[in-house]
Parts: C-alpha cells; sequence; structure tokens
C-alpha cells in the first residue's frame, strides 16, 4: 500500500483521484496549483505521475496513428455480420 502524505495541503490519495483531470486540463488553476505543490514535495507521487502522464502520452500516439479502415473491407464486414457498423 502505498503512503497517504500531506504535503502542500493535499493527500496522496487526492492527488491521486484527480490525476486524470489534471492531464486532461480539466482542472481549475487552483487545484493545478496545488496538485503540483503536492508532487514537487513528494518523491512518490512524482514517480507515479511521470509513470502515468508516459502511459497517457503511449495511448495518445497510438490513437494518433490509427489508419481509417478501406470502405471495402468494412462492407465484407458488414455482409458477414449481417449488421450496420
Amino acid at each position: 500500500m502505498l503512503p497517504d502524505r500531506e504535503v502542500a495541503g493535499l493527500k496522496c490519495s487526492e492527488v491521486l483521484e484527480h490525476l486524470s483531470s489534471y492531464f486532461d486540463g480539466e482542472l481549475e488553476r487552483e487545484r493545478r496549483a496545488k496538485i503540483e505543490a503536492h508532487v514537487s514535495g513528494c518523491d512518490v507521487c512524482a514517480r507515479f505521475g511521470g509513470r502515468f502522464a508516459d502511459a497517457v502520452k503511449a495511448l495518445q500516439r497510438t490513437l494518433e496513428a490509427r489508419t481509417e479502415v478501406d470502405a471495402g473491407v468494412l462492407e465484407r464486414l458488414r455482409r458477414r455480420l449481417g449488421a450496420e457498423l
């Protein structure tokens, strides 16, 4: 179990709760600043946040690299499945 230290007025569990929203840019400025202050003073959250950010970036690159499916392939799939895709 990870420690739940309080640094800069936030506990590790609070940072974890808002981490996805932080990376998505969905947090208000004050909450972002508190999370950044916590991570600056908490080596556990800094390491985890870095790994989380790397995973998010890798997923984004994978999704951006996807190519469109050929129309002929889609038509064959529709016929085979007997449903609209």
